[in-house]
């Protein structure tokens, strides 16, 4: 029997490669967003168009599905999630958490995934880049650094009480910096490996680019690849959560430029500037997911770098040639 599962965010990165991904394990897929993605077709069996905070479009989405895969939120880099869309970001996201679980409840739904992120955290275990503390349990007691976090942070106990409450099967993940081929990377909700990524390949050789703050803040990122395989493993197991899926390969931003650079085989200048950088270090503790899982991403950085910047590369040099033609019509 084919297992039908819907992807709320089928739209966006992590959310586009799920369903692909399910696809390619012969599931029936119903994806559903604002808007189709923006790199590729979308290969759910599926696609509605429509905005989630609207409970009626929830109601739609889980409609005789066995598995629900809740990645629908509003999101986006630092210099999104800091500020001044702090009020939009939680009314938006969390409509879209209380309507899609609580139609899943209703639906029958046989399980529920919730993507929730690093950003529940505690600011002040982060505070030395060079040994953040991110194990699971210490998200409480609670303070994270953005209103982001504390949205993440409400929506998983409200998975989890649904959980308790109705018997609801849920699995919650806390992903940490996903990247790869077809993410946002331009227009100010990219994220740092995107950005850097898009910085140098439009930098001449010899030349510099801006990162924000010291430089010396650090984080690690997660190849969509083994974001997937962590997904899978999780819902596969009897295992709630909720667990960090993420890399524990910590680097400096600075340095993530300066690999970036080798990749591009580019001498890059780096300028530090003053601009929002968020916690001074983040890293996902993997200990929790190997004991559950028996598993934890373990692909170098660089790998899926060399994946990714060649995406953008071509992206950056498919727009400056569209920029060219319209300059000379």
């Amino acid at each position: 029997m084919i297992k039908k599962a819907v992807v709320c965010g089928g739209g966006g990165f992590i959310g586009s490669h799920l369903v692909r991904d399910l696809k390619q394990k012969g599931g029936w897929v119903r994806a559903v967003d604002l808007k189709k993605p923006e790199f590729s077709d979308s290969a759910a069996d599926e696609f509605i168009v429509g905005d989630l905070r609207n409970v009626g479009i929830a109601q739609q989405a889980v409609a005789d599905m066995e598995d629900v895969y809740q990645l629908a939120a509003d999101m986006g880099g630092m210099g999104f999630i800091c500020g001044d869309h702090d009020a939009a970001i939680m009314h938006n996201s969390a409509l879209i958490n209380l309507h899609v679980l609580n139609e899943a409840y209703q639906a029958k739904c046989r399980k529920i995934f919730y993507s929730s992120s690093a950003c529940v955290y505690a600011k002040h275990n982060q505070a030395d880049p060079s040994n953040p503390k991110c194990s699971e349990e210490s998200a409480y007691p609670a303070a994270p650094d953005s209103e982001y976090g504390w949205e993440k942070l409400f929506s998983e106990r409200l998975y989890l009480t649904y959980g308790r409450n109705y018997g609801m099967d849920v699995r919650i993940a806390r992903f940490h910096n996903v990247f790869g081929p077809e993410g946002t990377w331009t227009g100010g909700r990219e994220k740092a490996p995107a950005a850097l990524c898009r910085k140098v390949a439009e930098a001449k050789n010899g030349g510099s680019i801006e990162i924000w703050g010291p430089g010396d803040q650090t984080r690690s990122f997660l190849f969509i690849d083994e974001c997937l395989e962590g997904i899978s493993r999780l819902m596969a197991s009897d295992f709630s959560g909720p667990v960090n899926i993420g890399s524990e390969e910590m680097i400096s931003i600075n340095n993530l430029a300066i690999l970036v650079s080798d990749i591009a085989g580019k001498q890059i200048n780096i300028k530090n500037i003053d601009g929002p950088e968020g916690v001074r270090g983040r890293n996902s503790d993997n200990r929790l997911i190997k004991n559950t899982l028996g598993w934890a991403p373990s692909a170098p950085l660089r790998v899926g770098l060399e994946k990714t910047y060649a995406w953008i590369n071509k992206q950056v040099r498919i727009k400056k040639l569209a920029q060219n033609v319209v300059h000379h019509a």
